[in-house]
């Protein structure tokens, strides 16, 4: 298959960028890639909503900046930080205009959420389900682009570049060039090539590498590990932020339910398991301070007492309004025994979101010619060491619509068809069903298991040592399945999070401080900074 425009996933960031090069050239085919169905992204599963300046009044770009830059702990690019809050407002009316649904008041002002790290009430929402709503909605308006063509259930392998043209490519070659994606069509079980002239990296994050995760199962990491092969480079993976607030059930492992931190917005407290209400001692800002210190302020609740999770007390809420504002949430709870009037939520912290990622620049270029990235596998410069709650689909639209700028400026001056015509097919030779998935499935545990006992919230680095000799260990094995067996969406999951993690360890090891989400008990004499600049 050929294509002018190849977009890898079909979560916020893809499908804007695939609108909007679909609308400038109406002459230009547009293929969407996703691994199973075209809503299952992580951007369907964001709850709180959208951060942006809507009420200037009260609001503004400084106010949205500096919180920003706060919550960073000092890595943000202020230019980029500047660039996304700025240019955000023109993107989130856009979408609206698209037919996502916010919330508003009576008078048909936009209902505004507060969440932590948030200095005023700029969060826009569509109940507890603000990603399901956009993700509607940009899938709507994609099936009216007659260019567009999405297609489900294709696994993406590996990059296309010289590589795959007989040419050496080490980590100092600067003009690696991308062609398009290897993927295994599960539809038919074999494995095609798509020539593209530019591609987009939107494939999401990486939560799946941790034991408990509010990512779907689709969060593998794929983009990450398929650039870094590709020796493009890579920034910031020791940056994994932990929502503080996933619901916690005994027993569940995996995908976590998701807790909103609008909840505390609205002024839900954590409370231990005697009933103390115990932000108050880590932070001024108590339950709505950045989520890397609520995490690790639960998280150090939790080993004081021994237990698995604290909770969230929302018993003090108007039941009407919890129901209007959080439906989801309360349904959840009811449904295992949980009645939010009379009982604390149990919540403990998963592993949630990636700040770092494909580096890129202002453009969404990546260091790869022709290939861009935004979204959740990108690293712009925007979230530094620390996320701030409701940045992340501000981002990946702006991100989107500067990489659809970009492109269009260029896609007429691409002519490499003398050089695809060299790219052979994806070799399959001397290579077997795999025996036993048992090899496949007992890593991924292993892998998980690692990830969370020795690189967590808290870190040290006689962890990280360990951490990095089981995954060599791993990767010996893996490489060696992957070398003789043929490909499968499970066995290259399984080699994409290996890499993944390698490279959040590897990171961690080469940040000898304690910063932001990178907290390290050999280095923690940052362990207050932000706490004092806002004092």
């Amino acid at each position: 298959m050929e294509t002018d425009f190849l977009v890898i996933g079909s979560g916020i960031a893809g499908l804007t960028y695939a609108l909007k090069v679909a609308e400038a050239c109406p002459q230009k085919k547009v293929t969407i890639l996703t691994k199973t169905q075209s809503d299952e992204t992580n951007t369907k599963y964001a709850q709180g909503g959208i951060a942006g300046v809507m009420d200037f009044d009260h609001d503004s770009f400084q106010k949205h900046i500096d919180d920003t830059l706060i919550a960073g702990d000092g890595l943000c690019n202020k230019q980029i930080v500047e660039i996304v809050i700025k240019e955000g407002v023109s993107r989130i009316n856009e979408i609206i205009e698209w037919g996502a649904r916010f919330d508003k008041e009576p008078d048909g002002d936009y209902k505004l959420g507060k969440e932590g790290g948030h200095s005023e009430f700029r969060i826009l929402h569509h109940k507890d389900i603000t990603g399901k709503e956009i993700e509607r909605a940009l899938l709507e308006a994609i099936n009216l682009k007659p260019n567009i063509h999405l297609l489900n259930h294709c696994f993406v392998l590996d990059i296309i570049t010289q590589h795959h043209l007989g040419y050496l490519i080490t980590k100092s070659t600067t003009d690696v060039e991308c062609y398009g994606v290897y993927v295994l069509n599960l539809a038919t079980n074999k494995t095609e090539k798509i020539i593209s002239k530019i591609t987009l990296l939107a494939t999401g994050g990486n939560g799946q590498v941790y034991r408990s995760t509010t990512n779907p199962a689709i969060a593998t990491g794929d983009g990450v590990a398929m650039v870094y092969r590709a020796k493009g480079r890579i920034e910031n993976m020791e940056f994994i932020q932990f929502h503080p607030t996933a619901l916690y059930e005994t027993g569940i492992r995996g995908q976590c339910f998701l807790i909103t931190e609008a909840v505390r917005g609205d002024g839900g407290i954590l409370r231990n398991h005697a009933g103390e209400a115990f932000m108050e001692l880590y932070d001024e800002r108590k339950d709505l301070a950045p989520r890397d210190i609520v995490a690790r302020a639960i998280d150090n609740e939790m080993k004081i007492a021994g237990t698995e999770n604290v909770f969230l007390d929302c018993r003090h809420f108007s039941k009407e309004k919890f129901v209007e504002h959080f439906p989801n949430i309360y349904e959840k709870c009811l449904s295992i025994g949980i009645d939010i009037t009379t009982n604390l939520i149990p919540v403990a912290p998963a592993a949630h979101y990636s700040c770092g990622g494909i580096k890129t620049d202002e453009h969404g270029r990546t260091s790869v010619k022709n290939l861009y990235a935004a979204g959740e596998c990108a690293s712009t410069g925007l979230h530094g060491a620390n996320r701030l709650a409701s940045n992340s689909l501000l981002e990946a639209m702006v991100f989107a619509h500067r990489a659809f700028k970009d492109s269009i400026s260029k896609i007429d001056s691409i002519q490499n068809g003398s050089i695809t015509a060299g790219i052979g097919d994806w070799k399959t030779d001397g290579t077997n069903a795999p025996k036993e998935m048992i090899l496949i499935t007992q890593s991924v545990k292993e892998l998980k298991l690692l990830m969370s006992d020795y690189v967590g919230i808290v870190r040290n680095n006689e962890r990280l040592h360990r951490a990095m000799k089981r995954l060599d260990l791993l990767f010996e094995e893996t490489e060696a399945l992957y070398q003789k067996t043929i490909v499968s969406p499970q066995l290259c999951e399984l080699r994409n999070m290996i890499t993944v993690a390698y490279l959040i360890v590897k990171c961690a090891q080469f940040r000898q401080e304690s910063r932001g989400l990178h907290f390290n008990t050999d280095y923690p004499n940052k362990l207050t900074r932000i706490q004092n600049i806002v004092q």
